[in-house]
């Protein structure tokens, strides 16, 4: 099997040198379970040729994730909207920090558009924060949705927002045509948000997470959670607790990657028998579904698992 590195998926986009908020960190070599798979050369540029052909960002790229070549060499990509240049500054994050630019009114079409192209079943689509609009960007998320159900009515959607701290009234935005998941991730324990997470707040990301499915009780929701920051066991079991209190149906936990070396540093590297210990633990808690692994992202097998959410909650309500 070929392997290779993430880096080597994106040679072609240049990284951000403004990026350097944390002094240089020593990268600790990579453990033999995180490697990926080469891509399919033909369906990856079919893909790409298919972003770029609508002017559309991606998670994927924008955030270097290490499962783009198998993602995109089936076809599936992750949309990131608004822009690619995001108003926080996260410590875990390689999504470039500045001042944004205008929304592009004509972004929800070209999604709606590239995902008709690829002929997605599913689709996730996120976005920068968006702190300089009003909204914090809902009606933009909003626009988005609608524009993909009108192009493509039997695609379920999914989005993964950012918190709307101080934006009254987005979230109902957000939800009024609803996706069929909401994800908002809390990405690591509260005991780190002031290093990781500046700018956020965990309990405001729980109300939020809560306040969906109070909204909206037919809807699926979604939080996951980065390990290797430096968080204790104890303090992971009790961040499922409170998601559980908040009603988050599906929660995804996998191994945090640095970006580079002005980015926080990997404290360790969890085992594949660690994060297999932490799903069987999260399942006894009581989520519906649990994507654990070293590898895990929140939109990782995205379509595979809304798929198994369905079946889950099928089973639950048969019990």
């Amino acid at each position: 099997m070929t392997v290779l590195d993430r880096s080597d998926l994106l040679k072609e986009r240049p990284r951000h040198p403004e990026k350097a908020r944390l002094p240089d960190t020593l990268v600790l070599p990579k453990p033999a379970w995180i490697r990926v798979r080469a891509p399919g050369a033909h369906e990856f540029d079919a893909t790409r040729e298919v972003l770029r052909a609508h002017r559309l960002a991606t998670v994927c790229e924008e955030a270097a994730c290490p499962n783009i070549g198998e993602c995109w060499g089936k076809r599936h990509a992750t949309f990131m909207i608004m822009g690619d240049t995001c108003t926080r500054g996260c410590a875990f994050c390689n999504v470039r920090t500045g001042r944004p630019g205008a929304l592009d009114p004509s972004e929800p079409g070209r999604v709606a558009s590239a995902v008709a192209a690829l002929g997605l079943a599913h689709v996730v689509v996120t976005s920068v924060d968006r702190d300089d609009l009003d909204d914090g960007g809902a009606a933009h998320f909003a626009a988005t949705v609608r524009a993909i159900r009108e192009a493509r009515g039997p695609t379920s959607i999914e989005i993964l927002t950012p918190d709307f701290l101080r934006k009254d009234g987005a979230l109902e935005i957000v939800l009024a045509s609803p996706p069929d998941v909401f994800n908002h991730n809390v990405e690591t324990v509260p005991s780190l948000y002031r290093r990781i997470r500046p700018g956020a707040d965990y309990r405001h990301s729980l109300r939020l997470l809560a306040s969906a499915k109070a909204l909206h009780p037919g809807l699926f929701t979604k939080s996951g959670i980065m390990l290797g920051l430096g968080e204790r066991n104890d303090e992971v079991l009790a961040v499922m607790d409170d998601m559980r209190a908040a009603s988050v149906d599906f929660l995804t936990i996998g191994q945090y990657l640095q970006p580079t070396r002005k980015h926080a540093a990997i404290d360790r590297f969890v085992t594949p028998e660690e994060f297999q210990s932490y799903k069987s633990i999260a399942e006894e808690k009581g989520f519906l579904l649990v994507a654990s692994s070293p590898l895990t992202r929140s939109s990782y097998h995205a379509a595979e698992d809304f798929a198994r959410l369905n079946a889950a909650r099928q089973a639950s309500l048969g019990a």
